[in-house]
């Protein structure tokens, strides 16, 4: 479903959803009844969820202005040991 926004001379704006390409010119408007006409609004792109907004955010300021490290980086810790019992298992 799609979301149109109207615009009703009495009330004001609303939205209305409705199917893909089947919006119609004007539209009626739930709170007076009276006949409300089509206003073209950028796209509801914000509904995405909070790790992917987060995501987005550090791309973009990445892009403008990348990490910058001034030292060399420490050594890693090692990798933990694998379980004993691990050692058992069949191996291909």
């Amino acid at each position: 479903m799609a979301t149109y926004e109207y615009d009703c001379p009495d009330c004001g704006r609303f939205e209305a959803h409705e199917p893909i390409g089947t919006a119609a010119d004007t539209h009626e408007c739930p709170g007076c009844r009276g006949q409300a006409r089509r206003v073209f609004s950028a796209p509801h792109l914000v509904a995405t969820n909070a790790p992917m907004r987060r995501a987005r955010a550090l791309e973009e300021r990445s892009a403008d202005d990348p990490a910058v490290v001034s030292e060399i980086p420490g050594r890693r810790a090692p990798a933990p040991a694998p379980h004993p019992a691990l050692s058992r298992l069949p191996r291909p």
